[in-house]
C-alpha cells in the first residue's frame, strides 16, 4: 500500500488524486494538511481522509506517510518538495514544478541525491491519447515535421484568484502555458529556442495571456495560452508534416468531455478515439509503479528543469521577469 498525504486542501486534489485513489487497491490517501485546522478537518471529513494536520511540516513528519502530493501555489512547490525529500518522502508535484528553472535545478539535484521518486503532474502525458499522438509523430507517418501548434486557453475572470498573484509565482504562462510548452516539447522530442513572445497583462508583471514562437531546429512551433483573452476556450495540439497532419482537440483532459484526434495523410483521413478513464488515474498508476517497482516515467525532475527553462525564456522574450519562489 502506497500511503499518500496531501499538502493543502486544494480544489484540484479530488480530481487529481482522491478519486483515482478510490479506484485502486494499492494507493491510499491517509492525511491532509492545511494552514487552518478547521479547513483541514472539514476537507478530511468531506473526503473520508482519516488524519488531518494544521501544518504542512506536521504532515511531512508523519512516519506513516510514504509520499506527498504537492498541489500548493506555484511559488511554494519547490520549498515543500524539498522538505518532503528531506523527510524521505516520494513526491507527486503539481505543475509547474517550481517558480523558475534555477529552483527546478535545486529540486532536481535533491531528488537525484535522495533516490526518491519525484514526478511532475503533467497527467495528460500518461493518457493513451497523447501516447498515441507521440507514436504517430515518431513513426514517420506524417513525413518530415515542419510545424507544431499547441494551445491551452480558458476563461478565469476572477482576478483575485491566486493564479494572478505574482508573489505566488502566478501568471497565464505558468498556470496554463506550462501545458502547451510541455506538449510541444514532447511532440518535437527535443528542446527549443524561444524566438519571440508577446504577453497581454492583467497588471504589471502578471500575464493573462501569452503567445510565443519556438524553433526546434528546423521545426517551428507556436505556443498559445490564456486565462483571460478573446480566446476564451481553446485546447488543441496540431502537428504538420510533409505527408500529412494530426489535429487533437482537448489533449490535456480527454476524459472531461469531447475529444478528437484527426489524422490526415495523403488525402486519407481517420479519427481515433480513446476511453474515458481519467488521465489522473493513469498518472497515479505510473507514480505507484515508479515508487513500488522503479518503473521509468517521463515527467522527471530533469524534464521539469527543461520545461521551466523554456518558460523562463518565454517570459524574458516577452519583456517580463521569470517568477520567483514565494518568500
Amino acid at each position: 500500500m502506497l500511503r499518500i498525504g496531501v499538502l493543502g486542501a486544494a480544489r484540484i486534489a479530488p480530481a487529481a488524486l482522491l478519486n483515482p485513489a478510490k479506484s485502486t487497491s494499492d494507493v491510499q490517501v491517509v492525511a491532509v494538511a492545511a494552514r487552518d485546522r478547521d479547513r483541514a478537518a472539514a476537507f478530511a471529513a468531506k473526503h473520508g481522509i482519516p488524519t488531518f494536520y494544521d501544518g504542512y511540516d506536521k504532515l511531512i513528519a508523519d512516519p506513516n506517510i510514504d509520499a506527498i502530493y504537492n498541489p500548493l501555489p506555484n511559488g511554494l512547490h519547490g520549498r515543500w518538495t524539498l522538505s518532503a525529500l528531506d523527510a524521505g518522502k516520494h513526491v507527486l508535484c503539481e505543475k509547474p514544478f517550481t517558480a523558475n528553472a534555477d529552483e527546478a535545478l535545486v529540486v532536481a539535484a535533491a531528488a537525484k541525491a535522495s533516490g526518491l521518486v519525484v514526478m511532475e503532474a503533467f497527467h495528460y502525458r500518461y493518457h493513451p491519447l497523447f501516447q498515441r499522438a507521440m507514436e504517430i509523430v515518431r513513426s514517420g507517418e506524417l513525413g518530415e515535421i515542419s510545424r507544431i501548434e499547441t494551445a491551452l486557453c480558458f476563461p478565469l475572470p476572477l482576478f483575485s484568484d491566486i493564479r494572478y498573484n505574482l508573489g505566488l509565482a502566478g501568471g497565464a504562462q505558468m498556470d496554463a502555458g506550462c501545458y502547451p510548452v510541455h506538449m510541444a516539447r514532447s511532440l518535437a522530442g527535443s528542446e527549443p529556442e524561444v524566438l519571440s513572445a508577446t504577453a497581454k497583462l492583467h497588471k504589471p508583471g502578471v500575464d493573462r495571456a501569452m503567445k510565443s514562437h519556438l524553433a526546434f531546429g528546423d521545426v517551428r512551433a507556436t505556443v498559445t495560452c490564456s486565462m483571460w483573452s478573446t480566446s476564451l476556450l481553446r485546447l488543441t495540439a496540431k502537428v504538420f508534416g510533409s505527408d500529412g497532419s494530426m489535429r487533437i482537440i482537448n489533449p490535456t483532459s480527454p476524459q472531461t468531455g469531447f475529444h478528437r484526434m484527426t489524422v490526415e495523410v495523403k488525402g486519407n483521413k481517420r479519427v481515433e478515439r480513446f476511453d474515458k478513464r481519467a488521465s489522473y488515474a493513469y498518472q497515479l498508476d505510473a507514480f505507484a509503479a515508479a515508487v513500488r517497482d522503479s518503473e521509468p516515467y517521463p515527467t522527471t525532475p530533469e524534464d521539469a528543469v527543461a520545461n521551466m527553462t523554456v518558460i523562463d525564456a518565454i517570459y524574458r522574450a516577452a519583456g517580463l521577469e521569470p517568477r520567483q519562489p514565494t518568500a
